[in-house]
């Protein structure tokens, strides 16, 4: 029975959080602004409109807008793969970097949490990105790692000039800057990141015989979430440091939603358009300060709120357990079928959706999972 706590204790916890009723959204309103990150427009949407300078295309990835820019090439240049799950690119499932980087953007996280600098706030500044942010770091090995991934991969084609990051101006060592620097300080990530884009350049090429069945969903997921786990779990430890610059509920905040990530990803969950803009709503959409005590944030929505209390409450229970709730999680989900289930409890928790133990009953039976006491007690309609 033990296999089944980390499952257990997620169902638990979405029959205590869950509302009592659904809230319906549609694209448009998702984030009740939107859809797009914030000036997605005036993104460099080709690598050529970056500035090029004694041969090499320059990239400024400590400016919100060029950094926006690394992710819309790689939509762009992505999108040939995933025509067949959605009109405009909406079903790229590269879309979850872009938004979460335009809600850190919008909601202040890439600023200067020190004060030290202007940088990110009003002004000249508005557009940079500072070195001091936890957000901003942790964010960029999920920008760059992921765009030098895809060039060494060949996703752009066989370049004219070569790719360089320019440096932030402090702390440096923290950072790597161009396809060779990356691949010999960080082979691993660069490796990961890699993968998943060959795997999306190697369907094309099966896709040219009517017989293949080409591109698959759930291991082009696989992927992309084994390379941003990787990305997330390396940049941690490296930041840490720079948690000392937040307030206590916002730096309790940002761990709990790197655990959270871990399990998210464990579902395979679907990062299009629609989904991330969708699973956004509810987070945060100021930084947390001080006297911020969940679930009782008074200018935050009750789903708002809810949402921040489940992250909170997961992230101690991993830690409670000394990460076995995580593994316990990962390994329950490690068929289709699991992590189809798996993705039905987190849109429970995060999208307002009302718990039917009828649903979830019949969805535990399809993974092969024992069904937990209180949902037989809770599930009057199932024989």
């Amino acid at each position: 029975m033990c296999l089944y706590f980390g499952i257990h204790a997620l169902l638990i916890m979405t029959v205590t959080l869950s509302p009592a009723t659904a809230t319906a959204q549609s694209e448009e309103d998702a984030t009740g602004e939107a859809v797009y990150p914030p000036l997605w427009d005036l993104a460099p949407e080709k690598l050529m409109d970056f500035p090029v300078k004694n041969n090499k295309i320059i990239i400024n990835a400590w400016n919100y807008q060029e950094r926006l820019g690394v992710y819309k090439n790689l939509l762009n240049s992505s999108a040939k793969y995933f025509t067949a799950f959605g009109s405009q690119n909406s079903g790229n499932i590269l879309w979850g970097l872009p938004l979460q980087h335009g809600w850190q953007f919008r909601t202040g996280r890439l600023a200067d949490p020190s004060h030290v600098t202007s940088c990110g706030y009003e002004g000249e500044d508005l557009l940079c990105i500072s070195v001091r942010s936890w957000w901003s770091c942790i964010n960029y090995y999920l920008a760059v790692i992921p765009f030098l991934g895809a060039v060494e991969a060949g996703l752009f084609g066989q370049l004219q000039y070569e790719i360089e990051i320019l440096p932030p101006e402090k702390r440096r060592a923290d950072f790597c800057y161009s396809v060779a620097n990356c691949r010999s300080r960080i082979p691993k990530l660069m490796d990961d990141w890699k993968a998943y884009f060959e795997y999306l350049i190697s369907t094309e090429y099966k896709a040219m015989s009517p017989a293949t069945s080409s591109f698959k969903l759930d291991h082009a997921l696989h992927l992309m979430w084994k390379a941003h786990i990787a990305s997330i779990a390396y940049a941690l430890p490296k930041f840490q440091d720079r948690l000392k610059y937040l307030s206590d509920p916002e730096a309790n905040f940002g761990e709990a939603w790197a655990d959270s990530v871990d399990f998210i990803a464990a579902t395979h969950f679907t990062t299009d358009l629609l989904t991330t803009n969708n699973f956004q709503a509810f987070l945060p959409q100021r930084m947390l300060v001080e006297g911020d005590v969940v679930p009782s944030i008074s200018d935050f929505s009750p789903q708002q709120n809810r949402v921040l209390l489940s992250m909170s409450t997961l992230h101690k229970a991993n830690q409670l357990t000394g990460g076995l709730l995580l593994k316990l999680w990962q390994k329950v989900m490690s068929t289709e079928a699991r992590r189809k289930m798996g993705r039905k409890l987190i849109e429970c928790l995060v999208s307002g959706k009302k718990f039917d133990p009828v649903e979830i009953y019949n969805d535990l039976k399809e993974a092969d999972l024992t069904v937990p006491r209180f949902l037989r007690k809770n599930s009057s309609n199932i024989d």
